[in-house]
């Protein structure tokens, strides 16, 4: 795990509001997951589509950072896109994301929202542009 993003689920404030729980931090791949809770739910008992989307910017947004080239000062989404394949009614939604692109002035990650399961859940891309 890269140190300066040790314990980022703690050191995002709305991440840590959520109750998203980082899993796995690397260049390569960043795991997260939330788990389904009353205040995450839509009325049929499901995981709010906003939660699932919260969980993969944030999730994303690490994966931008940690591969932003040098000089760059941070990033920020600037588009999201996401299909939902189907409900979480239980457990946890674990976003998986990969750069798909990792240029001067944006990154596009891509990100998948698993259930408990394995099964697909969302996908989501999104495009961040690099900040100087």
């Amino acid at each position: 795990m890269t140190d300066a993003l040790a314990g980022w689920d703690q050191g995002i404030p709305f991440a840590k509001t959520l109750g998203i729980e980082a899993v796995r931090t690397d260049k390569a791949e960043v795991r997260a997951r939330l788990a389904l809770s009353e205040p995450l739910s839509t009325t049929g008992g499901a995981m709010n589509g906003g939660a699932i989307m919260a969980l993969a910017d944030n999730t994303g947004a690490v994966c931008a950072w940690l591969n932003l080239p040098e000089g760059a000062t941070g990033t920020t989404t600037i588009e999201s896109k996401t299909n939902f394949l189907r409900a979480i009614r239980q457990g946890h939604a674990t976003a998986v994301s990969r750069p798909l692109h990792a240029g001067r002035t944006v990154i596009v990650v891509e990100t998948e929202i698993l259930d408990d399961d394995g099964r697909l859940a969302a996908k989501v891309t999104q495009t961040q542009a690099v900040l100087r």
